[in-house]
């Protein structure tokens, strides 16, 4: 593929190289080529993986991006022994071809120029559990949500990235990250269980990052967020589907734990809260410090066979081993209960003790109005007696329920549930 990098080059064409892929970057548009490499969780060893990875990642990725993906297009050679994306020779691999989107409309791009707001995060939070509301859930994906299933993954990344974390952290912090993961999923076993029960385990992304996702401006405010160019969300797991067949915890996770290391744990409490309101999952607290430690561990491991790359730039490699250690450093803080008495976590932030704050009032007298705000500001989950009343009944939340087909709605037995459900909630989440 030598040549076709060069190729490229000489033509103006930006050429990224990952662990896994060649992106190749012209001003309107984009090439991924897959390498030819055989890892412990893909297999891209042979032109014809490599093609059905390409048509499983332009599949997957028009869920949430339906027109940044072109489709495949063949890498061919030429007689003169030149290859060429959509060229007239003979096709020996294949490449994804995408819209190139605006650099400043990335997420991660937004966030270092001071541009990502919460209103941002909740707009993603939105589209996010639309998303997921939509998305393939069945007995299949149901089953990667078991103990033994999470465990497989998890032993799996410690494995290997011990070496890396041994050589970052030193031993026995390595160690605690093992421990704390793996006696986290035993002592929590059934907590994960009730998950894959109740439907909380389905096709998601699998590498919900910042730099995946764009947020168009314009789009945002002509069309509001559910319009398809305003937030597209590309780059999903496509290679393994243990890893896109995952709790939706672990999905948003990703997200949270992103921000977290960006040093934004405020976004990343704001960004839960979000998404717990749009999707009515409240349960995703107690497990979300694992899931975010297992994201951790796992960027902490990539950045760390980056730094390793023989090929790469001193400057670079130097770069990836300092984002490994603070990748596994997160992975440590993630485990650890909140601490009023530490002083800081790993995102640099001061850890808060838990407040519950109660809003009522009489009927419109602005009590949504004043808890959604004051949710807001503090970055903290809402829970509505309201959108909990619907969501038992399997209402929408903008349903009125004061129609004939709902004529039990506000009876005092089902009033009673409701306030039991949302004390449940609220204990989840505390």
């Amino acid at each position: 593929m030598g040549s076709l990098r060069d190729d490229l080059r000489g033509a103006g064409v930006e050429v990224v190289e990952t662990h896994i892929s060649w992106v190749f970057i012209a001003e309107g548009e984009v090439w991924k080529v897959k390498k030819p490499v055989l890892f412990p969780f893909l297999d891209f060893s042979t032109a014809e993986k490599r093609k059905t990875a390409c048509e499983a990642e332009v599949e997957l990725n028009r869920r949430l991006a339906p027109d940044a993906y072109r489709g495949v297009e063949p890498v061919t050679l030429d007689s003169s022994g030149c290859h060429r994306l959509g060229g007239s020779g003979a096709a020996v691999d294949w490449a994804v071809h995408m819209v190139r989107l605006l650099d400043v409309d990335r997420a991660d791009v937004r966030l270092s120029d001071g541009r990502l707001t919460a209103s941002d995060l909740s707009r993603i939070a939105e589209r996010i559990a639309a998303f997921h509301r939509s998305a393939r859930s069945d007995d299949r994906t149901a089953s990667f949500g078991s103990v033994e299933a999470i465990a497989r993954n998890v032993r799996e990344n410690l494995d290997q990235g011990r070496a890396a974390a041994c050589r970052y952290l030193g031993e026995t912090q390595a160690d605690a990250i093992e421990a704390g993961q793996m006696g986290f999923l035993s002592d929590r076993s059934a907590a994960f269980e009730d998950r894959a029960e109740g439907g909380r385990v389905l096709e998601g992304h699998g590498d919900l990052r910042l730099d995946h996702i764009y947020l168009d401006s314009d789009s945002l405010h002509h069309d509001g967020p559910n319009d398809d160019r305003a937030i597209r969300i590309l780059d999903c797991i496509e290679f393994n589907e243990r890893f896109r067949f995952l709790d939706v915890c672990s999905d948003v996770a990703f997200l949270s734990m992103d921000l977290a290391f960006h040093r934004r744990r405020d976004l990343a409490e704001h960004f839960l809260a979000s998404y717990a309101r749009a999707s009515n999952d409240y349960d995703l607290y107690p497990l979300v410090g694992f899931y975010e430690s297992y994201r951790a561990y796992v960027r902490g491991m990539v950045n760390g066979m980056l730094a390793e790359d023989g090929g790469a730039a001193v400057a670079v490699r130097k770069r990836r081993a300092e984002m490994a250690r603070r990748y596994y450093q997160l992975a440590l803080a993630s485990l650890a209960e909140p601490n009023p008495s530490h002083a800081s976590t790993a995102a640099g932030q001061r850890a808060l003790p838990s407040v519950l704050l109660v809003v009522g009032g009489l009927v419109a007298s602005g009590k949504t109005t004043m808890a959604d705000r004051v949710g807001f500001e503090v970055m903290a989950p809402v829970v509505s007696s309201d959108r909990t009343r619907k969501s038992l009944l399997g209402a929408e939340p903008k349903t009125s329920l004061t129609s004939a087909a709902w004529t039990d709605a506000y009876s005092s037995e089902m009033t009673e549930q409701v306030y039991e459900e949302v004390f449940r909630r609220a204990r989840c989440v505390l």
